[in-house]
């Protein structure tokens, strides 16, 4: 299949997904859970395979790291997926209920996205988090993760499928276009009414290019290297809640 069947396929997927209940969802999750824990083996061992191709190019010692899997940071990815099966659900939620002078009556619901296209450098655990971030909002994922970690996103795209269908859902619903390389990227850049929404998430320079290439709407994330000024006048428990917020 080309990039462009992929995104078509999760785009079909996506209108099952949307209708998923919170419980579905969550026994999704669980599913990615166990699985993640029954083939750590498997996935260090993918891992290693992209760790090994790094060094042969001189990857750096920071990108490595950033795309070294142990099993601790595989049981830490478990703790997340737990720790967002405990969130409530927000689709359904009202944000907004009023009733106009002259009686029209709005509300504000949230919906799925419909399909959320992702867009990052070397990090396994963006795999799973965004993935599974994806289907608890009954969204469906398509996924580049850089030809730098293909073999363990290979891994982590297959159980995020296997736990679609554990539980008899469509595994379309989860692709990646790793395999295309920079085609997979210009592929997702313009799929106008097939990907919803596009996020990038790396470097500086990676998220100004999907920015400017992109024909689907971005979410911008921030280029992080940040700082922070406090006033000796500011209010401390103002500065320890900003502070705390964002850089911890």
């Amino acid at each position: 299949m080309s990039a462009l069947e992929l995104i078509k396929a999760a785009k079909n997927a996506s209108k099952s997904i949307g209708l998923l209940t919170s419980d579905q969802k969550n026994e999704i999750l669980k599913s990615v859970s166990v699985l993640l824990s029954e083939r750590t083996q498997e996935l260090l061992a993918a891992n290693q395979v992209d760790i090994d191709n790094g060094q042969a190019v001189d990857m750096s010692k920071s990108l490595q790291d950033r795309l070294r899997l142990t099993e601790a940071r595989i049981e830490s990815l478990r703790v997340a997926i737990a720790e967002l099966i405990n969130i409530p659900d927000p689709i359904g939620e009202t944000v907004r209920d009023i009733t106009r002078p002259n009686g029209l009556h709005l509300k504000e619901v949230r919906v799925p996205f419909g399909v959320i296209g992702a867009i990052y450098e070397a990090r396994p655990n963006v795999t799973i988090d965004i993935a599974c971030m994806a289907l608890k909002t009954g969204s469906a994922i398509i996924l580049r993760g850089g030809t730098a970690a293909q073999n363990t996103n290979a891994v982590l795209v297959q159980i995020l499928k296997d736990a679609l269908s554990a539980n008899n859902h469509n595994p379309e619903a989860v692709q990646s276009v790793d395999e295309f390389g920079r085609d997979g990227a210009n592929a997702m850049m313009k799929a106008i009414g097939l990907i919803d929404v596009l996020i990038p998430r790396g470097s500086a320079s990676l998220i100004h290019a999907v920015i400017e290439e992109s024909k689907v709407p971005v979410i911008q994330t921030g280029d992080g290297v940040v700082h922070i000024f406090l006033d000796a006048t500011a209010k401390e428990e103002y500065a320890v809640s900003i502070v705390k917020n964002a850089k911890v």
